[in-house]
């Protein structure tokens, strides 16, 4: 699809000047635009000069579809697009057809994601549809042939999205893929506090840093969020309370690693995970994200305390990727076997019953069929209840790329091998019969269930009865699946709510802070209402409105203005 403008802008300052309005300050001054009066022509079919050319395109008024692929980090990122659009007066539809424009955010762990993301861009191109880029794909290679003439927002700009889809809707195409930076220093990325839409409104993800601190060999990623760069404690225990309030009670803590967090800014994951369970109300609960073995051992005595806590789900993601040191020296992982054994056996000795995830590659290069069965043995050994096979995708410009490759049929069949031992053993037959307490936050994919999660994150299957989404309740397991258990609940037993407050519909906009807001003037007070349209706003954008309570000055000063306006409109229609 050729670009409506021959030039392709590198960065939204060459449109976009630093006197012109930010999107929030275009979004405060919509209620002081007046409409231009003007005679009305006798002639029902001439257009006068004044007219808006048939064709005219403005801004704020189209449909977008959002498509995200890959970690809970870039599903993050996609809330927060979609947030500031919705807030800016753009629809966000679920329907892809019906869309003016597709915003497409991308993964580049695998080749399959990307295949499908370039896949996306094709139909896009074929249905005439505006597009705009974003996530890792773009970010690590913005000048791949496929994605030449398309608008790209890049990871750590984010917070800009509503300025390129601006543009890119008049037809410029237009590349935002520079660092949030601040005297020098690389911060974590665009603001906690945007506005953002849940996709499931229960389920807050929060990031609490981009980056990492490793170069694995096989790792594109690295490409596209760089080097760590941490959140600062206040503002991530400030989003957490933020989100409680509007009536979420799960978080996940998310990151290339969680683990890293704080290393660039002088504290670390404990200090930050502690603050953050001060604030976590009852009948709430906190998810860890992955975290490599590394940076978790010196923290092992703290992070068994926390991960005890009653509000923190004793579950964590340890990726050990191979149970081969040669194969893992390859890759650059800097630990070896033994370091992920010491961290998952101290775990599994402090906190009873926790839940150890990990993930294996199977056929990296150079791995041989004495480091395939040592990761078997490691299998077999800890019979991980969560476990992710990923067959090895040599991914471009990354040094594993260039390394002799194993045979594509033996890696099939590695990979095989892996998923039967996997599939050989049933980790939660000995709890049918236990009674446990769950938390309710989603709905199952048939459809037939809601699903909640144990102590363990572990995830137990209940009925679909609506009065129970969102709360914490007893059940009693009576069956057991592979990956799930299914429980019914205990009809006399207590059951714990999160936070007063409704939670958010689906579709509704999260997190309007007061400059995204109308300012108060001359002493009024604004107030939540469920109906009336946001002043400034096109309306469905938001189902959280504002009413203004007028006191006794602002009814005076309504008074005047609209006497001062009678007499501009008398005396402009005096000239004509």
């Amino acid at each position: 699809m050729p670009a409506a403008c021959e030039s392709v802008l590198e960065d939204i300052e060459d449109i976009v000047s630093a006197q012109d309005l930010k999107p929030h300050e275009r979004q405060s001054v919509r209620k002081n635009v007046f409409p231009k009066v003007r005679k009305r022509s006798s002639h029902k079919n001439i257009q006068t000069d004044d007219d808006p050319p048939s064709d005219s395109i403005i801004p704020g008024a189209q449909k977008i579809w959002i498509r995200t692929w890959g970690c809970s980090h870039n599903n993050s990122d996609g809330e927060y697009m979609a947030g500031q659009l919705a807030a800016y007066g753009y629809k966000i539809t679920e329907n892809s057809a019906e869309a003016d424009l597709w915003l497409l955010n991308s993964c580049t762990v695998k080749n399959p994601a990307e295949d499908h993301f370039r896949n996306s861009i094709k139909k896009a191109q074929e249905g005439n549809k505006k597009v705009v880029l974003a996530g890792c794909v773009p970010q690590a290679q913005p000048r791949q042939d496929y994605l030449k003439g398309l608008s790209i927002i890049g990871v750590q700009q984010i917070d800009r999205v509503v300025e390129v889809v601006e543009e890119t809707i008049k037809g410029h195409s237009v590349r935002l893929l520079g660092q949030k930076k601040d005297n020098g220093k690389r911060l974590g990325g665009a603001r906690l506090d945007l506005p953002k839409i849940r996709k499931n409104p229960l389920i807050e993800i929060i990031s609490i840093n981009t980056g990492c601190l490793n170069a694995c060999t096989y790792c594109k990623t690295k490409h596209a969020r760089g080097d760590l760069a941490s959140y600062p404690i206040e503002e991530l225990v400030d989003r957490a309370k933020q989100s409680f309030q509007e009536g979420v009670c799960e978080i996940w803590l998310t990151s290339e690693d969680t683990g890293a967090y704080g290393r660039d800014i002088g504290t670390d994951l404990p200090t930050l995970l502690w603050k953050l369970v001060e604030a976590i109300p009852e009948g709430a609960m906190l998810r860890l994200g992955m975290t490599n073995p590394p940076y978790i051992l010196e923290h092992l005595e703290e992070m068994a305390k926390i991960l005890n806590h009653p509000r923190v789900y004793a579950f964590l993601h340890i990726p050990v990727q191979s149970a081969s040191d040669s194969v893992l020296m390859d890759m650059k992982r800097e630990y070896c076997v033994a370091d992920f054994k010491q961290v998952v056996d101290f775990l599994k000795e402090k906190v009873p019953g926790i839940t150890i995830a990990t993930d294996i590659i199977c056929g990296f290069p150079g791995e041989t069929d004495e480091d395939f069965q040592e990761t078997m043995k490691l299998v077999d050994q800890y019979r991980f209840p969560s476990l992710f096979i990923n067959q090895f995708y040599p991914r471009p410009g990354t040094p594993a790329a260039k390394m002799h490759q194993v045979p594509a049929a033996v890696k099939k069949q590695r990979t095989k091998d892996l998923s039967q031992l996997f599939h050989s053993y049933n980790p939660y037959d000995h709890k049918v019969g236990e009674r446990q307490r769950v938390l309710v936050t989603e709905e199952s994919f048939d459809s037939h269930y809601y699903v909640a999660h144990n102590r363990f994150y572990e995830q137990v299957l209940v009925p679909k009865d609506p009065l129970l989404m969102g709360k914490m309740v007893e059940v009693n397991i009576y069956e057991a699946g592979k990956h799930f258990m299914k429980g019914q609940p205990v009809s006399d037993a207590r059951v714990y709510v999160a936070s007063i407050t409704r939670p958010l519909a689906k579709g509704e906009v999260s997190g309007l802070t007061e400059e995204f807001r109308p300012a108060p003037q001359n002493g009024s007070h604004w107030r939540a209402h469920p109906s009336a349209p946001i002043p400034g706003k096109t309306p469905g954008a938001s189902r959280t409105a504002l009413q203004l309570l007028w006191p006794q000055e602002g009814l005076k000063m309504l008074s005047v203005s609209l006497a001062v306006l009678a007499a501009l409109v008398t005396f402009y229609y005096g000239r004509m």
